[in-house]
């Protein structure tokens, strides 16, 4: 049975103590999981988050974007030392409130590119990085699943597509490295949607955002919602398909995410809908 989660995007760009009723609020709402999305992790109230989780039943996982102080990728190894603190932070924050899970744009900086092809170079600082991320992750956080997303060429020029993500996986060469898809992307770059997540299989495919072809409301947009949900379940994924998306207010995200319009009164209704509907969907599968 598919479960459901939401993104703390859907309310709040960088959650902080305010907005700790977010947790509450994705419960009453019907969600049985919540992605808190930490942009900066060293301001993340994880003691309070860790209260919170233990009152309500509501599975919690991360994601991250790392940014141009961050990357993996850059030719400064001080940067790239950043990086792999800035991740390392990442799995404490996941071990103290129970995660298993922490994605994003995790092994670049999200809205770098350099107007070339990615490098051998490139390839070789980002996979030595995660190696580094990866046994650290082994020793503090066993459970934990470091998932890099595929995003579309507009945000990098690294990671695009599912089988780059899966090869990605492999170079690092640990067990608790996979892949993350988000429909958003998967939608302007794969050329189908099974193929896609049957080269992940069941070994790499480690989680699941599923968004509107244009984040808008899901179920009312061009992805194909049947051909996902029915080879999610021949691969056996066993993780949660979160919904994301972002409001046009947001100040540090917008310029990457392109979010010039409202495509519902509130992120909120956004997502109740997307639940609503994406529930009609598994249903009618069932």
């Amino acid at each position: 049975m598919i479960k459901f989660g939401v993104d703390t995007f859907i309310w709040t760009e960088d959650f902080l103590e305010k907005d700790l009723w977010i947790i509450d609020k994705a419960k009453e709402l019907g969600f049985e999981a919540i992605d808190f999305a930490i942009s900066h992790p060293e301001t993340f109230p994880t003691d309070l988050v860790v209260k919170a989780l233990q009152r309500i039943d509501i599975t919690p996982v991360t994601s991250t974007t790392l940014s141009r102080e961050t990357n993996l990728i850059s030719p400064d190894p001080e940067i790239r030392k950043h990086g792999i603190n800035h991740m390392k932070m990442m799995v404490d924050i996941n071990k103290a409130i129970g995660s298993h899970i922490l994605g994003g744009v995790n092994y670049a900086a999200w809205g770098y590119t350099t107007g070339k092809p990615r490098t051998d170079q490139e390839w070789q600082w980002s996979v030595e990085a995660m190696q580094e991320i990866c046994h650290y992750a082994e020793m503090i956080n066993p459970k934990l699943r470091i998932c890099v997303e595929a995003v579309n060429r507009f945000e990098t020029h690294f990671l695009n597509i599912a089988t780059d993500a899966v090869q990605y996986c492999k170079d690092v060469g640990t067990e608790n490295i996979k892949v993350h898809l988000d429909c958003f992307h998967m939608i302007r770059e794969e050329t189908s949607f099974r193929d896609a997540i049957l080269s992940c299989g069941n070994q790499y495919l480690g989680y699941v955002h599923v968004c509107e072809s244009n984040r808008g409301v899901p179920g009312t947009g061009l992805v194909p919602w049947r051909e996902l949900f029915i080879t999610l379940e021949e691969v056996g994924y066993d993780g949660p398909c979160v919904i994301e998306s972002f409001d046009p207010s947001f100040e540090e995200l917008n310029a990457n995410c392109a979010i010039w319009r409202k495509f519902a009164e509130t992120g909120e209704a956004l997502a109740v809908e997307g639940l609503y509907n994406l529930k009609e969907i598994v249903g009618e599968l069932s």
